[in-house]
């Protein structure tokens, strides 16, 4: 996908002002306020699910039946993330404190990830979406999002590259363990006031986590568990968080475009169904959530029907698609920017 054309539509209020309007309105409507009985019932429905996943491993003794929880467990791992990542963005509480410690509870305790990682990681995303230089969602890794990235890389990055259209779901398998490694590294190099005890919370969870499942199921069904649910866990994460932004326009270096339109060019909504909302823990709202990133999740849907006639209003092009087509879009832009490897391997 090519950058931003810096031709602008003629809206019908100034771009500045745009986006001053768009948030008086979701105000008005009073989708700001926080919901704390909607998302204490989350907290404890989440806390129940990934406990009876625990209890139920102790029950089953074939090794398919402890496969299949131990993918459950990934599934229940997934919504925990969607959990932090709303105490994140402080959509639960307007206490800030109470949110960080729902975050530290969910990532470093549940989870063995540093919520201090993720949200740093991810406010640095809704601050520069699909910004080429800033953005660390299309940083230089594994998957390459430009032909200039593409070209850049050597060895087996190169060959996965070339290929990784075909490669693409494969890898989302190793996010949930790249998420660990990237929390250990941040907390190695960046000093924070939570840092040793981020720290000690994930020690206590690697041998409380891994000490429960041995306990339970022994060794190596405990193994099998831990592999199967991180694997499942990441793809099931990655396969959410990818059609939000992957395909869409990017920002260039140096490119200077308003809020309103930074935020909604850059973004892809996938079309909304109550089971599709549960699933994707409302992120198929992407639009909706950069532009208003601490409207609690119960709102979403309703800010969605405000959001979209605004933007046609000011004449700014808003985004929405198919899970199908989301995903047909994403291996589409992959194996364009892969092609020029392929071209000179031919």
């Amino acid at each position: 996908m090519s950058a931003i054309s810096p031709s602008r539509p003629t809206p019908t209020a100034p771009i500045g002002a745009a986006y001053s309007e768009l948030k008086r309105r979701i105000e008005a409507a009073g989708l700001m306020r926080k919901h704390p009985g909607y998302y204490t019932l989350m907290l404890v429905t989440n806390a129940l699910f990934f406990g009876v996943c625990f209890w139920l491993l102790a029950l089953v003794h074939s090794w398919w039946a402890t496969i299949l929880l131990a993918a459950v467990l990934g599934f229940a791992s997934g919504q925990l993330g969607f959990q932090l990542h709303d105490s994140g963005h402080r959509q639960m509480f307007s206490n800030r404190r109470l949110n960080t410690l729902i975050a530290f509870l969910t990532g470093n305790g549940l989870l063995g990830m540093s919520q201090g990682w993720w949200v740093d990681k991810h406010n640095r995303h809704h601050g520069n979406p699909n910004h080429q230089d800033l953005d660390p969602d299309i940083g230089i890794g594994v998957i390459a999002y430009s032909e200039e990235q593409a070209l850049a890389k050597t060895g087996p990055a190169r060959f996965i590259v070339r290929h990784q259209a075909w490669l693409f779901f494969p890898l989302l398998f190793g996010l949930g363990w790249a998420m660990h490694y990237n929390s250990i590294k941040f907390l190695v190099q960046v000093p924070s006031k939570l840092r040793w005890m981020e720290i000690g919370a994930l020690v206590v969870h690697a041998v409380a986590y891994v000490g429960l499942l041995v306990a339970l199921v022994g060794p190596w069904r405990a193994l099998l568990v831990i592999v199967v649910q991180k694997c499942v866990g990441g793809f099931y994460l990655a396969s959410v968080f990818a059609p939000n932004h992957k395909g869409m326009p990017q920002i260039e270096p140096g490119q200077e475009i308003d809020f309103l339109r930074s935020q909604v060019l850059t973004a892809r909504n996938v079309k909304s169904h109550p089971l599709t909302d549960l699933v994707y823990g409302s992120l198929n709202y992407q639009i909706e959530h950069h532009l208003f990133p601490t409207m609690p999740r119960c709102n979403i849907r309703r800010a969605h029907a405000i959001i979209r006639a605004y933007c046609a209003e000011v004449s700014v092009p808003y985004y929405e698609t198919s899970i199908y087509r989301s995903y047909q879009e994403i291996l589409s832009y992959l194996h364009e920017v892969g092609a020029p490897l392929r071209t000179a391997t031919a």
